[in-house]
């Protein structure tokens, strides 16, 4: 984690969240599940392939169906966080509380939902090529490709 975004997470303690740069993403007619959520980046190094940032999710709603393509750590910061993982063989439903952390190479694959009422988490990425997230339809197929240089340029 880059110094900025270490102060950054210390001063959340001082002042509320509502304060930094959310941008919503919402899904469409086009997606089976309610897609609602909130991104705050905190600090990116694009020529490093890092990012950080924090996710709100609506209460009981979901961010797009993806794969994380670099290195994450992941806080759970507010709120109760479901990650629902699926293999051909298995579903596994993780329920995350707040205090939780989580550290996944890349190619982590997982729909995910804020609980009853939302979660908030705090992500940090590094992605050697820039590729933080594909977005993907149900089917497995590419939506969209989420960059470091997409969250720096607030591009989402």
């Amino acid at each position: 984690m880059n110094p900025e975004t270490e102060k950054k997470l210390a001063e959340l303690s001082s002042y509320s969240a509502q304060n930094l740069q959310w941008a919503r993403l919402e899904g469409g007619d086009a997606f089976d599940y309610p897609i609602d959520y909130w991104v705050a980046v905190m600090g990116t190094d694009v020529a490093k392939g890092s990012a950080d940032f924090l996710v709100r999710w609506e209460p009981d709603r979901y961010c797009h169906f993806h794969k994380h393509m670099g290195k994450t750590t992941v806080v759970v910061l507010e709120g109760e966080h479901h990650v629902v993982e699926e293999s051909d063989t298995e579903t596994v439903h993780k329920t995350r509380k707040p205090g939780h952390v989580t550290k996944n190479p890349a190619g982590d694959l997982h729909m995910e939902y804020g609980g009853p009422a939302g979660s908030l988490l705090f992500f940090s990425m590094q992605a050697d090529d820039g590729v933080l997230f594909e977005f993907l339809d149900r089917a497995g197929g590419l939506l969209r490709l989420v960059t470091v240089n997409d969250l720096a340029t607030a591009n989402i």
